[in-house]
This record gives structure tokens, sequence and C-alpha cells, in this order.
């Protein structure tokens, strides 16, 4: 019965970010890239604490699928020029320590990682859409679809 109760719980809350994304603004998509990214580290970091070295993979795993397939491919290097350049080459940078952690078992390169996009995530939250910085569309980082 527990089973069922934890299952039905998983699909409502898929459901809800599911329901989230395709509401969002591009540049609340960023956002939750960013968090979702850090969440799957701090998974990593909880299971290489206690040993589960499979859940640890997955973990980075997802982490890593984040990064290249969610923000890495999301930059406009056209668009973002330089800037642009220099994120993608961060992102390749943090995935590289990111399958390091996972061989070697380093949770510093985990912590790395984390801070890192955590201080990217902050800086997104700084120019967000009508805060009077420079909107999404001027910005590095945009989506291929329109907000």
């Amino acid at each position: 019965m527990q089973s069922v109760i934890h299952q039905a719980l998983n699909a409502y809350a898929q459901a809800a970010v599911d329901a989230d994304v395709m509401t969002a603004h591009p540049h609340r998509l960023i956002l939750m890239l960013f968090e979702a990214a850090r969440v799957a580290i701090a998974r990593a970091r909880r299971h290489l604490a206690s040993g589960e070295t499979a859940a640890k993979g997955e973990a980075i795993s997802k982490a890593i699928q984040i990064i290249d397939h969610g923000l890495k491919a999301s930059l406009d290097v056209k668009a973002g020029g330089e800037l642009a350049e220099r994120l993608s080459a961060l992102y390749e940078y943090m995935s590289r320590r990111l399958l390091v952690a996972n061989q070697r078992n380093d949770g510093d390169a985990l912590a790395e990682v984390a801070r890192l996009l955590a201080e990217l995530q902050e800086a997104w939250e700084a120019i967000a859409p009508g805060g009077g910085n420079s909107a999404p569309e001027t910005s590095a980082q945009t989506l291929s679809v329109t907000g």
C-alpha cells in the first residue's frame, strides 16, 4: 500500500513539474535547469556519503545531462558571442569534473560544480525580465523556444 501511495505522489509531482515547464518563460526554464542540476548533485553527494555507488552514478549522469543537453544546448553563440562561448567552456568543464567525481568518488569535485552552478543561477536570477536588467533575448543564454 505504501508503494502505491508513493507512486501516486511521484506521478502527481511529475505532472506539476511538466505543467510548469510547459507554461514557463524561457528565462524561468533556465532557472529550473540550474535548480535541477543542483538537486541531482546534492543527491549524488548523499549517495556518495552513504556508499550507494549505482545511485551516485545515476544522479551524476542526470546532472551531466542537464548541463550538456539543457544549459549548454540552450546557449545562443551568435547572439551571446564571447560570453556564450565562455559559458559553453564552463559547462564543458563542469561535465568533465562530474565525470571525475563519479570515477574517483570525489566529493570535492561535486562540491565545486554545485558552487559554480549556484553562482551562475544567482547571476541568472539577477537578470530576470522585468527587473530593469537585460531580458533573456539579449543575454548569452537563450532558448530556441519563444516565451
